[in-house]
């Protein structure tokens, strides 16, 4: 049954087609699933990284001072 999600191609060094392929085998499942779990992981970092660097910035300018309690907010 033909799939409705999109695809890619992707060219690979020996090296870590290599280690995609054990990857499966060892838990006996598809190389494409392993290469997909493999690239939702490295995008979820990305994005902790990139939220990370943004509360970096925010935190430089927090106030205690100007925050709004929990009882402000929640009445």
């Amino acid at each position: 049954m033909p799939t409705l999600n999109p695809r890619i191609n992707v060219v690979l060094e020996p090296s870590l087609y290599s280690q995609i392929k054990s990857i499966a085998k060892k838990e006996h499942i598809s190389m494409s699933l392993v290469a997909r779990d493999l690239i939702k992981e490295a995008c979820e970092l990305y994005e902790d990284a990139h939220f990370s660097e943004i509360a970096k910035v925010r935190e430089k300018s927090f106030s205690y001072k100007k925050a709004k309690s929990h009882k402000d907010i929640w009445g």
